[in-house]
This record gives structure tokens, sequence and C-alpha cells, in this order.
């Protein structure tokens, strides 16, 4: 049997009762921390459950081969950070070990992109298309999450930006401005409003919303971050952002309210 648990968002308190049960049953526990960090060692996880727990490296979960042969023999526990199901790689995974014969269970966790909305005030179902942001380098810039960015914008969603491990959101700010400047819409600038979330579940667990130009000096603290750009915004949603978000009431825009 392969279970896939989700830990949640910040630390091993966040792991459900039955997900903590079910992998308290296991013979064997296993995790990757590559798709998202958890604010704790995985010792403190370690603890909480009682067994060791065996960190997968990315190449070994997209190769799935110590998953799928373990879980022939034994009853496996996979962790994963947030919800199990959320990336395609543990999908697919769980798709091969239903073709080799193996019972699977999912044991879903709190969700980033569940919790960042209800977090900031935002409704959730008036979400666009989840973008991430990947470190740039000399041979890579993508720009389609930009225009991902700018399909929701111009359809009226919200937008959720996950962060590349470790980026803070004042590097992401300054790389949609860069991707702004070539492509040249005219639909995101300094002024545009934004909400930083930082640390999601934990004690310090901040949102804050603003303008780009007012939020890419401050420091949001240690990551992980994410950022929303709001789409059109009910009016129960803009009073959640000047209370919730701390955002100056001058700059929520008094648009079409949907």
């Amino acid at each position: 049997m392969l279970s896939f648990i989700g830990l949640g968002l910040w630390d091993e308190k966040d792991i459900t009762l039955k997900g903590l049960e079910e992998a308290k049953k296991c013979d064997k526990i296993f995790a990757e921390f590559y798709t998202s960090k958890m604010g704790v060692e995985v010792e403190k996880i370690e603890a909480l459950i009682g067994k060791k727990i065996h960190v997968l490296s990315r190449q070994e979960v997209e190769e799935g081969r110590i998953l799928i042969e373990e879980a022939k023999k034994h009853r496996i526990a996979f962790l994963v950070p947030g919800d199990p199901m959320e990336a395609t790689t543990h999908v697919e995974l769980r798709i091969r070990a239903i073709e080799e014969g193996i019972e699977t269970k999912i044991i879903h966790g709190v969700s980033i992109i569940s919790a960042s909305a209800s977090f900031a005030g935002l409704q959730a179902y008036k979400f666009g298309r989840v973008i991430s942001i990947a470190k740039p380098s000399k041979d890579y810039f993508p720009l389609s999450p930009y225009e991902n960015l700018v399909e929701n914008i111009k359809a009226g969603l919200h937008s959720l930006l996950l962060l590349d491990i470790g980026m803070k959101a004042n590097e992401a700010m300054e790389i949609i401005l860069e991707m702004e400047k070539i492509k040249k819409e005219k639909i995101i600038d300094e002024n545009s409003l934004i909400v930083v979330i930082a640390r999601i579940s934990s004690q310090d667990a901040i949102a804050r919303a603003g303008k780009i130009k007012d939020l890419i000096n401050e420091d949001f603290g240690k990551p992980p971050h994410s950022i929303i750009f709001p789409g059109k915004m009910h009016f129960m949603e803009e009073k959640a952002l000047t209370k919730i978000a701390n955002a100056p009431e001058k700059i929520i825009k008094k648009g079409e309210r949907v």
C-alpha cells in the first residue's frame, strides 16, 4: 500500500489527525521537500510520528522506483508538504502505483492555494490559474508566468504566485516588473495592487497589501513567501484587504465588483 499524506504548510502540528494515524500504521515513511520547504526540521516530524523518515530527492520521486518497489512489499507513507496531489509528479506516481496493482490512499493536507486566499480575506473560487515564479538565470528567463498573470487580470480573476524555494517576495516583484518591461503590455506597473503572504500557518504569518512600489523594499522576514494579484473584488474582499492585510483604503480599486 502507498499512502500519500499531506503535511500542511509550516510545522509538524499541521498534519491532520487522520494523516498522523496513517503514518504511525505504516512500515516505512518517505518524504520529499523539493516542492516546498516546511518551517521545521524533519527531526520534529519524526519525533511526532515516532519513526525514521527517508527523504527522497526530486529525481528519486520522479523515477518512483523506490516508492513503487517498497509499496509492493510494505505499507508505505509518502509525506508531502501542503496537499499531496497538487504536484503533477505525485499524481503520475499514484497512477503508476495503481497500474502496478498497488492500493493507494490519499490523506489531504492544508493547501497553500486555499490557505493563501482565506488568510488574505479573498474568495477562493475567484482565483484564476496558479502561477509559479522561478529564479531566472542568464539563459533562463521564461515569460509564461507574466502571460498567465495577464490572462487572469484581463478576466478579472485573482492570481496566486508561488515563488521558487527560498525566493523572497521582493525578488519576485522585481522579476514581474522586468517581464513587463520585456512584454510592454502596460498592464502591470509599480502602482499595481498586490498582497504579500509570508510564513503562512506559522505564529508570525503575515499578509500585507499595497502597491508594488510601496512594498518592494519592505522586509517580510524569512520565506516561504507568496504573492497575490487581486482581480475584481467584492466589497467584502476590499474591506478584508484593509482590515486583514493593512492596505490603505485609498489604494483599493473601486471598479466593477463581482
